[in-house]
């Protein structure tokens, strides 16, 4: 099936924020706790939970601190081949 509507990278950004928070707030951290834990300044932390904008190692830095750094990791490991080409030249390479 085609998708009609392809997300922009802040709606990702915005709503994996939202995530983070929520996580946050379930381990019951405030934002200084979780900051000094995964040593990123608090301002970044902040900027990040309001509009979704962190650097990618601070982003890992506080999933690290959250205990959700396997998630990350799990990322693109399972890419689904595309064709039956990228099949066969996947499995002789």
């Amino acid at each position: 099936m085609i998708n009609l509507y392809q997300k922009t990278s802040t709606e990702i950004n915005i709503e994996l924020a939202k995530r983070m928070v929520l996580l946050r707030k379930r381990k019951k951290l405030t934002q200084k706790n979780l900051s000094a834990k995964a040593g990123v300044s608090l301002g970044s932390l902040k900027r990040f939970e309001q509009s979704g904008e962190i650097s990618l190692q601070s982003f890992t830095k506080l999933a690290i601190a959250l205990e959700v750094e396997g998630e990350l990791e799990a990322l693109f490991s399972d890419i689904p081949f595309e064709s039956i080409e990228e099949v066969i030249n996947g499995q002789t390479k």
